[in-house]
């Protein structure tokens, strides 16, 4: 049977704590893994605010290993399924079996029972296989023959996607990309960057790049609790509720994004402050995860699709329209003298 989840919640860390562990988390994720600072940075956050993450680009960039190296940096058990057609949705769960010994059936767990779940080239199987994450993603656990098993805690989803092939593949439905706090796109490295991809590989002598662990899924919960014990100006979150109720009134576009993205707007925000060792959320937090939490959640309407039009773009374009909060709240004022002194 699989381990319970944990049944108190953890004692949240100071900030400045949770700020001094990210940075470390991410200086040693960074070492491995070239190129991608603002990606991952966007990623942990991600995990931090209790969400799950999509790496969506081309292959050999460096999207499995970015997502092991984050797991091994956090401490979380870490577990791979390769992603194949033939993919059944026991195959993620698990099933029962019979056990002729006791001549009972007995639950045997899947390998969404970790800490870390990388399903890699989500798209490479069918809609059915992709649903059986749905509930773990949600409800953090899962239900089979009718039982429902609690994954441990925290549990979190990172999954890659080739968006380039076709042949072979299933495109992600609109309720799984949903499911996904952030959608990140890793980009080709600079020639100083890839550069230095290459030498690291000659120098460490053989092909996996491994991270050593800088803290331990307990504090990780407690990291996360930290970030949960951060309030939010009202004038914060009314703005991620305009970017995203804008994404439903553009013409380009027939389904906006939902609430669940305004929300996911804000949590991903308030988590990329406390990284950068603030205890309030500035606009500029919101802007710079915009993209990521707000661009897969879009459906364009057919003449936009068809022109070429990207959902990234639409957002873009919305961040860039939409106004501000009119002045800082208190929270950030009162955050902003304490800094000063």
């Amino acid at each position: 049977m699989p381990a319970d989840p944990h049944t108190t919640s953890a004692s949240p860390l100071p900030l400045a704590d949770v700020a001094r562990l990210g940075a470390e988390v991410l200086d040693r994720v960074g070492s491995v893994v070239v190129g991608m600072r603002d990606p991952l940075r966007i990623a942990f956050a991600t995990i931090l605010a209790g969400g799950h993450v999509l790496f969506e680009d081309v292959p050999g960039l460096g999207k499995t290993l970015a997502a092991r190296s984050i797991a091994a940096a956090v401490g979380l058990d870490f577990r791979r399924l390769q992603c194949t057609p033939d993919l059944l949705p026991s195959d993620i769960t698990g099933s029962f079996v019979y056990v002729p010994s006791t001549s009972d059936f007995e639950f045997r767990p899947g390998p969404v029972f970790t800490g870390l779940f990388l399903a890699d080239e989500i798209n490479r199987t069918s809609p059915k296989t992709q649903s059986a994450l749905l509930e773990a993603m949600a409800e953090g656990q899962v239900s089979v023959e009718g039982r429902s098993f609690p994954l441990p805690s925290p549990f979190h989803v990172v999954a890659t996607a080739n968006p380039i092939e076709s042949e072979g593949t299933y495109a992600l439905p609109e309720a799984q990309l949903d499911r996904f706090m952030v959608r990140l796109s890793v980009g080709y490295p600079d020639e100083a960057g890839e550069a230095r991809v290459l030498l690291a590989r000659v120098a460490r002598r053989h092909e996996v790049a491994t991270v050593e662990p800088v803290i331990d899924a307990e504090t990780l919960a407690a990291m996360q609790a930290g970030v949960e014990a951060v309030d939010v100006d009202p004038d914060i979150a009314e703005y991620c509720v305009r970017l995203a109720a804008a994404t439903r009134r553009h013409k380009s576009v027939d389904v906006g994004a939902s609430p669940r993205g305004s929300q996911g707007l804000l949590l991903v925000a308030r988590a990329l402050a406390v990284l950068a060792g603030r205890d309030f959320v500035i606009p500029d937090d919101v802007k710079a995860v915009a993209v990521p939490v707000l661009a897969h959640r879009l459906t364009l309407t057919v003449q936009a699709w068809t022109s070429g039009v990207r959902a990234e773009e639409i957002v873009t374009e919305v961040v860039n329209t939409v106004p501000g909060p009119p002045a800082v709240g208190a929270t950030q004022r009162a955050g902003g003298e304490t800094a000063a002194r």
